[in-house]
This record gives structure tokens, C-alpha cells and sequence, in this order.
């Protein structure tokens, strides 16, 4: 399946109108329709409006020739991480967002068990597209390897998950690449929001509302909270005990944290 020809869309000037866009993404998905998939696109960064530059966006998928570079980087890591052969979109992402643009350079990924976006801007680099997609794909292969169903998916589940993710951009492409988040806090405070915050809350399951407060730090708790202690304890854990990201993706989640 691999790279979608997403270029091809949006010269039918679907630039203009991201909702008709994902009427061609309606057969990726199950009993939903195109509004939902613009509804969920949309808040993880899909662009929701029409594009000021849309031929200019348009033109530099082709010169960055990056249908090409994504298949290889999805080749290589399916390869490499005995990963699924999936769908994957690459789209305009959300030039309104003040936050996407500030703290993650104007790009963002979802991924799926059975597909994969990744949503990105003019100012991306190849090196941050492909850091981006290792991240995203990495995801899709915890998924597979790791069988517990999403739904079912604890704070200490998701947190491992995104640790996982981005220990694999760090070990592929150094420290330069890695999301700003992983550089908020120092290694003592880590550890105290491991201790006295997330630990006691690793079992609150997805669907709770506090679970996502803790994940993205929302309200009163520090910003990007999980995913900052699920990267520290990753770390901590492959630089203890010298192993690889291919014997990461089967490790239970309650095995990482210090014992």
C-alpha cells in the first residue's frame, strides 16, 4: 500500500476545502464520515482551512521529492522493525495553529494500527519529516507488537508509547531532531513527576479525562508531562539494560519503569 499520492488530491483543489479531502480518506476508515475524519485530522493538526499556499505547497512535494523519501524511510524501518505495510498520507498541516508552529516547527503525525499522517509545512526539513515519520511508525509498530487492544490502553501504556517513539527518532537521527519536550525538564524533576504524579495514576485508562491532563500536562500540571517522563523512562531503561528498539516494541509497558 505504502505512500498515498496525497499530491494528486490536492491538485483537484481540495486545498481549498480540506473536508471534500477526506472524502477520498472515507474507504481508510470504518462507519464514519468524512466530517468526523476532518473533525479528528483536524485536531492533530491536519490544515482546516483553505491554504494560502496551496500551489506553492503543492510544488515543493514534488521538487523535496518526498513520496519517494517516505517510502524508502517506510521500506527501511518495515524492514528493520518487522512492521505492517500501511497506507500513508502526507497532507498540509494547520498554519493557524500558533502552538503546532511554535513548539513543533509546523508538523504533526497520527498513526493508526492501519495507517499513518503525517502533517507537515513548507518549513519542514527532510531530516524533520523523516524524524517525524520514524516517530509515527514506531507507533504503529508498538501497536502491533505489543497486543493489547487501544481501548484498553493505560497512562502508563501511552507514556511508554510515545517514549518508545521518540528513543527511536534519538537513536536514528541524534538529539538535534528530537521533539523540544524532551528538553523541558532535568532528570531529578523527571523523576519526582514519575514518583508523585504519574505513578500513582499509571492505571487510569485512555477514556478518563485525567488521563490526557497528565499526558499533555493540561491545567495545572506541567506542560507535555507524560510524554517528557515516558521518554525518561525509556532512555533510562535501554541505556540500563542495552537494548535494542526490535526487543523495545514486545516489552510490556510495566517492565520499563524502575522497579
Amino acid at each position: 500500500m505504502s505512500v498515498i499520492r496525497t499530491d494528486k488530491w490536492l491538485k483537484q483543489e481540495m486545498y481549498l476545502d480540506p473536508l471534500k479531502l477526506c472524502t477520498k480518506l472515507e474507504r481508510y476508515f470504518q462507519d464514519v464520515t468524512e466530517y468526523d475524519i476532518f473533525q479528528h485530522l483536524s485536531r492533530n493538526g491536519m490544515y482546516r482551512h483553505r491554504l494560502k499556499n496551496g500551489d506553492e505547497f503543492i510544488e515543493n512535494l514534488s521538487k523535496t521529492n518526498i513520496y519517494k523519501i517516505v517510502k524508502q524511510e517506510h521500506l527501511y524501518l518495515m524492514n528493520k522493525w518487522n512492521g505492517p505495510d500501511i497506507p500513508i498520507f502526507i497532507l498540509p498541516s494547520d498554519y493557524t495553529n500558533r502552538k503546532l508552529i511554535n513548539e513543533f516547527n509546523g508538523k504533526s503525525g497520527l498513526a493508526f494500527h492501519d495507517k499513518l499522517f503525517l502533517f507537515i509545512s513548507d518549513d519542514n526539513s527532510i531530516n524533520e519529516i523523516k524524524a517525524l515519520f520514524t516517530h509515527e511508525y514506531n507507533h504503529v509498530c508498538r501497536l502491533l507488537h505489543y497486543p493489547k487492544k487501544e481501548r484498553k490502553y493505560t497512562l502508563l501504556d501511552t507514556i511508554i508509547l510515545e517514549g518508545l517513539a521518540e528513543n527511536a527518532v534519538r537513536e536514528r537521527f541524534g538529539k538535534s531532531y528530537l521533539a523540544s519536550w524532551t528538553a523541558y525538564y532535568s532528570s531529578d524533576n523527571l523523576r519526582k513527576f514519575w514518583e508523585k504524579i504519574i505513578s500513582p495514576n499509571k492505571h487510569l485508562i485512555i477514556t478518563n479525562r485525567k488521563h490526557n491532563e497528565l499526558l499533555y500536562g493540561l491545567r495545572f500540571y506541567p506542560r507535555m508531562l507524560g510524554y517528557a517522563v515516558g521518554y525518561y523512562l525509556v532512555v533510562n531503561y535501554v541505556e540500563e539494560n542495552k537494548i535494542s528498539m526490535e526487543e523495545l516494541l514486545c516489552i510490556p509497558s510495566e517492565r520499563i519503569p524502575p522497579q
